[in-house]
């Protein structure tokens, strides 16, 4: 194995969504740096249609294989509580035991609101969403026993700024961001970290939003090193939202502006007092940042 500075020796991590694109390049360089990884792939389509195939996991197992690491591959469902909880277990009979999650799994259907149907958007959330939940929480369980742990979700500018037609995909991807902070709070005293990246990369996903040129400089690979780290014993920070692609690298965070009192103890102000504040309450001049919701609350109470 290549002399790394960081390195997954006795390590053992699930990678979700990994039988193509970003999936396949962290568990491809996560195994190249000594990690044991669980390739998870339902195989279906692009918008989570079809009866799955083993071939795209079996692919990237055997890339692991042939190059020296260790592997094993998963086809469930990360959308069901059983496929989450068969993951962990994939994870505990091959290595016995489970170090790093990458919820990377995911599916799109594109459509403006009105146009999407309900089944459509249960769809996106149930993968998305839904699918972090079913697999992080056994895996959780296995971490809090071993007092270590390294989660990663998987969140999207969509999410964070908005992308026309893709309220579904938005709505799950930002929900990523309410259960990290709650998941970087309840896994502190356990050494668990946990973060989200939004990476922009050529997948599946994106090949046909993305004109070739663009797809070209955004490879998968670029996106790796900052999910590496990450997952890393050497990773200090939980409950951080990372923008990631073409190598470049910043950092997204929910900002709350000065707070601006309005009437006092004994009088409400009126609709009217706020309408005339507008301008000072939408200033974000000297935002900080919150940690919890403690914070928030003490904010507005002081």
């Amino acid at each position: 194995m290549t002399d790394f500075g960081l390195t997954f020796e006795g390590r053992v991590a699930v990678v979700t969504g990994a039988g193509a694109g970003l999936g396949r390049a962290y568990a491809l360089e996560l195994a190249k740096r000594g990690a044991k990884v669980v390739v998870n792939d339902l195989g279906g389509a692009r918008d989570g249609s079809g009866e799955g195939s083993s071939l795209p996991a079996d692919k990237v197992v055997d890339e692991i294989k042939g190059a020296g690491g260790e592997a094993v591959p998963n086809y469930d469902n990360v959308a069901t509580a059983d496929g989450g909880e068969n993951i962990t277990k994939t994870a505990l009979e091959a290595f016995g035991k489970v170090d790093i999650v990458i919820n990377n799994a995911g599916i799109l259907r594109d459509k403006s609101l009105v146009k999407t149907e309900p089944e459509e958007w249960d769809a996106v959330i149930n993968v998305h969403l839904r699918g972090a939940y079913c697999v992080s929480r056994p895996a959780f369980k296995v971490m809090r026993e071993n007092k270590y742990g390294r989660i990663i979700l998987t969140a999207s500018a969509a999410g964070l700024y908005g992308n026309f037609g893709q309220a579904n995909y938005a709505a799950a991807k930002t929900g990523m961001l309410g259960l990290m902070n709650v998941l970087a709070l309840e896994g502190a005293k356990y050494n668990i970290k946990t973060n989200t990246v939004a990476p922009g990369a050529a997948s599946r996903l994106t090949e046909d939003v993305m004109p070739p040129e663009i797809l070209e400089k955004m490879k998968p690979e670029y996106v790796a090193p900052l999910v590496v780290y990450l997952c890393s014993d050497k990773c200090e920070e939980s409950g951080f939202i990372y923008n990631a692609g073409s190598g470049n690298f910043f950092r997204a965070h929910i900002v709350n502006g000065p707070v601006v009192k309005l009437g006092d103890d004994k009088t409400i102000c009126t609709a009217e007092d706020v309408m005339a504040n507008m301008d000072r309450i939408n200033s974000l001049e000297n935002a900080k940042l919150l940690s919890n919701v403690q914070e928030a609350v003490m904010a507005l109470l002081s």
